[in-house]
């Protein structure tokens, strides 16, 4: 059994709900054992556009991290994810951060994410379903303790509840 961890966001429509329906779309392809809190975000990059929700969860697999790729890809698509332009506003966007202990470079997938130790948008929620269990989680943790949160623009939006209860309401 494989162990993934991803980042999802959205700054676009129904930003609690995007959230919610994007972890109901993975529970068909993936066994999502656990959701962090949602945090609200300023954007990264381009700045004028609304602010992000942010979560991580944490799933379990038989898949391969290519093919877990492409259920992330499929959940933007149902969520009518639209690529304006890097970094812009989004209805959903689903990242692998971690899967398993492996790094892995192909054209399609770097994992760990490239920039997920400079984001406290990641590391936050990470943190709240991580308990430093392998080297890329302890190091995360690291990089989380050395940023000022404030600064960072980070705020929790909902606390963490369980995946049943994340996506109760979602029809």
């Amino acid at each position: 059994m494989n162990v993934a961890y991803l980042s999802i966001g959205t700054n676009l429509g129904e930003r609690e709900q995007n959230l919610a329906h994007a972890v109901k779309l993975l529970q068909a392809h993936v066994t999502v054992t656990d959701v962090s809190a949602i945090y609200e975000t300023a954007p990264v990059g381009v700045t004028d556009q609304p602010s992000f929700l942010n979560i991580c969860v944490k799933l379990e697999t038989e898949k391969t991290a290519d093919e877990l790729l492409t259920v992330c890809q499929f959940v933007e698509q149902e969520l009518g994810r639209v690529r304006l332009y890097r970094w812009g506003p989004r209805s959903i966007d689903l990242d692998i951060l971690l899967f398993n202990h492996e790094n892995i470079e192909t054209e399609s997938l770097i994992v760990p994410h490239e920039r997920m130790f400079e984001r406290a948008f990641v590391l936050v929620p990470l943190a709240d379903i991580s308990a430093g269990e392998t080297e890329q989680l302890q190091y995360a943790q690291q990089q989380l303790s050395q940023m000022d949160l404030q600064q960072e623009g980070i705020v929790k939006w909902a606390a963490q509840t369980t995946v049943s209860q994340f996506v109760r309401d979602v029809q």
